[in-house]
């Protein structure tokens, strides 16, 4: 999406939702047979939701936090989420390794080499990046 021409800052124009959703459609199913790949046509903007939620919750391990950037009223919906987190990265190990940057170039090479930033205290900037071993952790 990112590589589509821009005319304003929306992906979309302000239509109705019936036509985004027709155009969406029928862009996933030019894109599918191009691709030869009918399995896109599955995608709606619901996976993408869904996507989201699942690599925010494996990025943060916070299911509030995912909770409340869904809007779910009930933890139950958000549980759904969790699930299928699990059932992806069951591999992963959940260690980090921790850098600390004091300049804006040291913040620079630790961003280039993977690290995510995670918060600043005196301006020392604290960056983490997740350990990841072969292991089945199950």
């Amino acid at each position: 999406m990112n590589s589509l021409p821009k005319r304003t800052e929306k992906i979309f124009t302000s239509r109705s939702v019936s036509y985004t959703r027709k155009t969406y459609e029928r862009q996933r199913k030019r894109i599918a047979i191009k691709l030869g790949n009918p399995r896109l046509e599955r995608i709606t903007f619901h996976t993408f939701r869904h996507w989201k939620a699942t690599i925010l919750h494996h990025q943060t391990k916070d299911i509030l936090y995912v909770m409340q950037f869904l809007g779910h009223k009930n933890i139950n919906n958000t549980l759904l989420y969790i699930q299928l987190e699990e059932a992806l990265f069951k591999r992963v190990n959940a260690e980090f390794i921790c850098k600390f940057a004091s300049t804006i170039d040291e913040a620079k090479t630790l961003i280039e080499a993977g690290f995510d930033y995670v918060y600043a205290f005196n301006d020392v900037k604290a960056f983490r990046k997740r350990k990841y071993d072969n292991t089945v952790t199950s």
